[in-house]
């Protein structure tokens, strides 16, 4: 095998190399953005679970003690 050949296989597994490389920083974006959206919702939805808790507190407050219980 000449030495050109060599060298070219090992450009052509640079340039593959680099081309993956290039794919997973892509792919890395995209599943940090999907992750920072999905934290958002998840806090979203905490948020919106607290607000319901309180309010159904409030309204267990509202109910009257059944007889017997005071």
């Amino acid at each position: 095998m000449s030495s050109q050949t060599q060298i070219d296989q090992i450009a052509d597994r640079v340039e593959r190399l680099l081309l993956r490389h290039t794919e997973l920083q892509l792919r890395n974006r995209e599943l940090e953005q999907e992750l920072q959206q999905l934290a958002q919702e998840r806090d979203a939805l905490h948020q919106r679970l607290q607000l319901a808790t309180v309010r159904l507190d409030a309204l267990l407050e509202q109910l009257p003690l059944p007889v017997g219980d005071e």
